[in-house]
């Protein structure tokens, strides 16, 4: 079955760097676009970033922009989101997601158990 497993999250200072891994199985990796999501306490769904089945797009939310970084191994069934320049409002639960298609960066059919990310000095 489809597994998404998280992790690298943890504490961070503000300015600070994290770097999140997801390893994926259970499905042709390469087939599918995958996304970052988040949700900070209290709030909603927030999409961070996705990137095209292939590599060849990644796509940031505004609020990331310049900051993060996804790229994906698809030898390795892995994606990563690669975060520098912290925020305290960066703290949240990151989700790695599996589209349901190559290219869709929105519509998700699979979904980690997350990984928590907190940004406080």
């Amino acid at each position: 079955q489809v597994q998404l497993v998280e992790s690298g999250g943890g504490l961070a200072q503000p300015g600070g760097s994290l770097r999140l891994s997801c390893a994926a199985s259970g499905f042709t990796f390469s087939n599918y676009a995958m996304s970052w999501v988040r949700q900070a306490p209290g709030k909603g769904l927030e999409w961070v970033s996705g990137i095209y089945s292939d590599g060849s797009d990644t796509f940031y939310a505004d609020s990331v922009k310049g900051r993060f970084t996804m790229f994906r191994d698809n030898a390795k069934n892995t994606v990563v989101l690669q975060m520098n320049s912290l925020k305290p409002e960066d703290t949240a639960l990151y989700y790695c997601a599996k589209a349901s298609r190559a290219d869709g960066l929105y519509e998700y059919d699979h979904w980690g158990q997350g990984t928590q990310v907190t940004v406080s000095s």
